[in-house]
């Protein structure tokens, strides 16, 4: 029994971030203005931040399927160039919209159905004249209508983020590959290998993509996209040293493609 206690495996501690900071990691926007300045409100509200530097991260997807892509873009754009402290990171629906914009066929028809029409409403496309373009059509509209200062801050949004002992992307990571080896078409898209992924990664993983009721904690990743645009719950996790909380939007549900 005593020797059992001795050589008995220790837990592994729990991953933290810098004690002088807060960081509040935000899901999946998808034009749901609503729902972000009502959680920004929340953050600023917070009680337990007190006087400690914040960060935020913008998980990806932040177009798309909501009412008010355009207004999130420009919403999170004047966030990130007013302080180092912001970070966006780029998802696989500002892939798509960067990928149509420049032509690529399966790009431009995923984009259409997944929510791509709800985007260019919100850039000014009326109804009429979306429904009747074909996919080169739909180009057009984007290149006529998205701003080119909007498409550039897409280009240049990063695939990940570390953040003390987590990591922070849009999607997953592919397990069993190291971070810096990671693919951006893994950290946009994954789902199955890394969601159905027990053992621990490199960091621990915080990641959007995949919509669940609430939160999604498991030993080695926390999933945050509660569907925001559908649902009306933007969630964000809010790390402090090794505290983690949650804050949720509870916004009017909505509609939208629902294609990932």
């Amino acid at each position: 029994m005593v020797f059992s206690k001795l050589f008995r495996r220790s837990a592994a501690p729990a991953p933290r971030v810098p004690d002088d900071g807060v960081v509040y990691a935000i899901g999946d926007i998808h034009g749901r203005l609503d729902c972000l300045e009502q959680l920004l409100a929340q953050i600023d509200a917070d009680p337990e931040r007190g006087d400690r530097r914040v960060t935020l991260v913008f998980l990806g997807d932040l177009i798309d399927r909501g009412p008010d892509s355009r207004g999130v873009v420009d919403r999170v754009m004047a966030l990130c160039a007013a302080s180092p402290d912001v970070h966006c990171l780029c998802g696989n629906h500002e892939e798509l919209l960067l990928e149509a914009a420049d032509g690529a066929r399966q790009a431009l028809g995923i984009f259409n159905r997944a929510g791509g029409r709800e985007t260019l409403l919100s850039y000014g496309v009326d109804d009429e004249t979306y429904e009747r373009e074909d996919l080169k059509g739909v180009q057009r509209l984007i290149r006529d209508h998205v701003p080119p200062v909007h498409l550039d801050f897409l280009r240049s949004l990063p695939d990940s983020i570390v953040i003390g002992d987590y990591v922070m992307v849009h999607a997953g990571i592919r397990p069993g590959v190291a971070l810096a080896d990671q693919k951006s078409s893994d950290l946009r898209w994954i789902r199955a290998p890394f969601l159905d992924h027990r053992g621990h990664h490199e960091r621990f993983v915080v990641h959007g993509h995949t919509v669940t009721d609430q939160p999604d904690l498991r030993d080695n990743r926390i999933g945050i996209d509660t569907g925001a645009y559908r649902t009306g719950r933007l969630t964000a996790l809010a790390l402090s040293g090794e505290t983690r909380r949650f804050l949720t939007t509870h916004c009017p549900e909505g509609t939208g493609a629902s294609v990932d």
